[in-house]
């Protein structure tokens, strides 16, 4: 049998296969104890450094990822744990940047714990949100009684210095603390589809391009409630106590000035709470 055809009719194809492109998966796991280091895993893209503390201050872990940023489809798993009566420090060596995604999301799983008696500091420096990116990042927090928090994390909406702001793509951020196997807080901010219109409401967020969030969790938060709002007031941010957690936002127009704020307000409250030199770790000023 045969058929024929002409020489203009267009012949049947396959569908080109669609590219294959390559996804992080990338982990990291660190463990203190009262002495120091007691475990660490690390999955490429992520990566562990200890810089040398400064003079009186406690043990520093740098995170960063290798790949320069998350692009859509990455995953990253990171995990802090603090046994009793450990004390550390845990930020991020450089701004995190997510990239313009083509379609799948960037997803960012945070999981902190302390016992009884420790004090932990999560502070990341910025994430950098590319116009497009789509970001899923959630954080939880497990805490004994007795142990103390401070956590902070930054998002800029757009890359500020070459004048692109993020109007389109995803940001979910979650966090879930609790205290004693309790949950004690909950909040979660989601902006997608047209997002440059919600930065820019007056309702919303009135045209900043960054926000901070700042959380401590302690026995003593409520005694710190003023001297909070002192420094969050300082940098047109503002604080709150909700629950027991001592909780602190800041908005502005420029990345550098919630960058500001937050640095005076970190540095504030872990002198006014433990006693420790009122600077971040050096990371944050290289």
């Amino acid at each position: 049998m045969s058929v024929a055809t002409s020489r203009y009719e267009a012949p049947e194809l396959s569908p080109a296969p669609q590219p294959r492109l390559q996804r992080g998966d990338g982990a990291a796991e660190i463990v203190f104890g009262r002495r120091g280091l007691l475990r660490l895993y690390q999955r490429t893209p992520c990566r562990v450094l200890f810089p040398l503390p400064e003079p009186g201050d406690l043990p520093v872990a740098a995170l960063l990822t290798t790949s320069g940023g998350l692009a859509g489809g990455d995953r990253l798993a990171l995990s802090v744990t603090l046994e009793e009566g450990a004390r550390a420090v845990v930020a991020t060596a450089a701004a995190e940047k997510v990239y313009r995604s083509l379609g799948p999301d960037a997803t960012v799983t945070v999981s902190l714990a302390a016992g009884e008696g420790a004090w932990l500091e999560w502070l990341p420096q910025e994430t950098i949100l590319f116009d497009g990116a789509r970001l899923v990042r959630r954080i939880a927090a497990d805490l004994a009684p007795g142990a103390r928090l401070l956590a902070a994390e930054t998002v800029v909406f757009g890359r500020a210095a070459r004048g692109e702001r993020f109007i389109r793509g995803l940001l979910h951020e979650s966090w879930r603390l609790s205290l004693g196997g309790k949950l004690v807080w909950a909040d979660a901010l989601r902006l997608d589809g047209d997002v440059g219109a919600r930065l820019a409401s007056a309702a919303g967020f009135g045209g900043a391009l960054a926000l901070a969030t700042a959380v401590y969790v302690g026995e003593d938060a409520a005694a710190l409630l003023m001297p909070a709002r002192d420094l969050a007031e300082a940098g047109d941010g503002a604080a709150t106590l909700v629950n027991g957690v001592l909780l602190a936002r800041f908005l502005a127009p420029r990345p550098e000035m919630v960058r500001r704020a937050l640095t005076r307000y970190v540095a504030g409250l872990r002198q006014a709470a433990a006693g420790l030199p009122a600077a971040l770790p050096r990371l944050w000023h290289s």
